[in-house]
């Protein structure tokens, strides 16, 4: 949450009008952190600045919970900020002033929706693998995997972190002898998808991430975002095991 005008944030949290605020700050009658402050112009984060009126703590004003379903398009990072100074997710969220964070992430060169939020507890559960929210990827492939190759992907692979969990996978169609697949996971690990690709012997061409739990790329371009609604947020948290 940005930074505000004192009598601004006191107004707001029911303690007077704007001008009787004002009153109150140029009487000596405010601290902020433990100092009087009496200049009309000073500003205070209301999440983090302890508040005193008349000697009473107004409590700490929580900041307003944020869902955003963005399409990454390809050729952007996802993170908040890049030393190399190569493209962010952050760059497409043009207008949105609240700090939001990708939950998860999508490579460099892979597309399709990732979700940003201010919600730790969500954002949390929904990378836990614990909570099994599903993601699935329109994944295509070089070459023509058999049905033997489909099925040990299918029932999990051992990669050098590890064996992956059971996935969905299914062959959708075929572009040009190259194989395109859908396949779901419910884990999070770094490059999990197209290191399972290759370790069957065929690796990913092009990768977008189509689903996340009951959420879908409808409606959205590459590079476009949207809120999500206050129905599209409780089925996530139900999704992701944290009721309503």
């Amino acid at each position: 949450m940005p930074m505000e005008r004192l009598q601004k944030v006191m107004a707001r949290a029911g303690v007077a009008s704007r001008r009787h605020c004002e009153e109150l700050i140029t009487a000596g009658l405010v601290k902020v952190n433990g100092q009087v402050v009496t200049r009309l112009g000073t500003r205070v984060d209301p999440q983090k600045d302890t508040i005193e009126v008349a000697g009473r703590l107004l409590p700490r004003q929580q900041e307003k919970k944020v869902y955003i379903l963005l399409y990454k398009p390809r050729g952007y990072i996802t993170t908040v900020a890049d030393p190399q100074g190569r493209p962010k997710v952050m760059d497409l969220l043009r207008g949105v002033h609240l700090r939001v964070y990708p939950v998860g992430r999508l490579d460099y060169d892979s597309e399709g929706l990732l979700l940003l939020t201010n919600d730790g507890e969500l954002a949390f559960a929904l990378t836990h693998p614990r909570h099994r929210v599903p993601k699935t990827y329109r994944v295509l492939v070089k070459g023509l995997p058999d049905n033997d190759k489909l099925a040990r992907m299918a029932g999990g692979l051992v990669l050098e972190d590890g064996p992956t969990a059971p996935a969905k996978v299914r062959l959708v169609g075929e572009k040009k002898g190259n194989a395109l697949l859908e396949i779901t996971i419910h884990e999070g690990r770094k490059r999990q998808v197209r290191r399972m690709c290759a370790h069957i012997g065929h690796p990913v061409l092009q990768l977008k991430r189509i689903r996340i739990g009951p959420l879908t790329t409808k409606g959205l371009k590459p590079g476009r975002y949207r809120f999500l609604t206050p129905e599209e947020v409780r089925q996530l948290r139900q999704a992701a095991g944290l009721g309503k």
